[in-house]
């Protein structure tokens, strides 16, 4: 059988892979790792978590990140081919509206508290007002890397429902963006008629993403090259990221147009760097207080220190 027929990899991806160098050994790994199911340890995982990772497209090809909280066991699965999430995103969530029967996913399940972290991406099968089950098409584990140490510190009485749509970055967005050290990014693809979407985490120092105006631009550190955000990006230039004040709840959502830099001065300028990618951002929205959970800071990936101050 062609190689490429049985990968778990599509053409962004390999194009990635191929310009480092990775490319054969990828081959022989993606299909070791990829699953089209939920391993046991997986199934075992979703039910511990308060909260997920959501990566969604809505009707205008604009993707969307986003949390969704819910008691633990909230995230279940039934079965190995199927999560099941008895929760919704927020009232005014962007992401909410995109849910639909058939609609592609991509799923994040992330401890803070441990580093532990698993992804999937899969279609929507039931949905109702208590929640949907995904089925799933892809499923794979990541490495700790970059991840800050936050356990949960507080559940708010009552979410906060204001929702506030921006033309740009103002001042507040941007402070908030500049303070970071953790954001979350959603990417898809069309391959052959069917949409694949991805939603993944990005750790570093505080500060790690550079905002000018309401274009951002983000280093991007050695991983487990699979390269599943950039090869969306490298064949589908959109994004949507998510930015989260881990104290207070407030939630920046964003959407807009990337652009990679595979090499170069801009490069050099994030020590730790292999690469760097930019948005272009087109959509914001700002949710206030709009988590029930908090966390509090308990120290910084050792990975992320490592990868300089700016």
């Amino acid at each position: 059988m062609n190689p490429i027929e049985q990968t778990p990899w599509h053409a962004g991806e390999r194009q990635m892979q191929a310009a480092v160098g990775v490319a054969d050994r990828m081959a022989m790994i993606g299909p070791k790792v990829i699953r089209d199911h939920l391993p046991e340890q997986h199934r075992d995982f979703y039910p511990l978590l308060p909260y997920l990772m959501l990566g969604v497209v809505d009707e205008q090809g604009i993707p969307w990140a986003t949390m969704i909280e819910g008691a633990p066991g909230f995230a279940h699965s039934p079965d190995p081919l199927t999560l099941q999430i008895d929760s919704l995103p927020s009232v005014g969530d962007p992401a909410r509206n995109a849910l639909q029967p058939g609609a592609s996913v991509g799923l994040l399940g992330i401890d803070l508290n441990t580093r532990r972290r698993n992804r999937m991406n899969g279609r929507i099968g039931a949905l109702d007002h208590e929640g949907f089950s995904v089925d799933v098409v892809q499923a794979f584990g990541n490495c700790p890397k970059y991840i800050q140490l936050r356990p949960v510190d507080a559940v708010a009485r009552k979410p906060g429902t204001l929702v506030e749509r921006l033309n740009g970055l103002d001042e507040a967005a941007q402070a908030l963006i500049r303070n970071a050290d953790t954001f979350f990014v959603a990417s898809y693809i069309e391959v052959h008629g069917q949409r694949s979407v991805d939603v993944s985490h990005r750790g570093g120092n505080t500060g790690f993403v550079r905002v000018e105006g309401n274009v951002l631009t983000i280093p991007d550190f050695a991983g487990n090259l699979f390269f599943n955000t950039l090869g969306n990006l490298q064949v589908n230039p959109v994004a949507g990221l998510l930015f989260i004040d881990f104290a207070s709840g407030d939630v920046l959502q964003l959407s807009g147009r990337t652009s990679l830099i595979l090499d170069g001065p801009q490069v050099a300028l994030f020590e730790g760097a292999q690469r760097v990618w930019t948005v272009t951002v087109e959509y914001v929205v700002r949710r206030p207080a709009a988590l029930a959970l908090r966390w509090v800071f308990a120290e910084f990936s050792p990975f992320s220190l490592g990868m300089g101050h700016w």
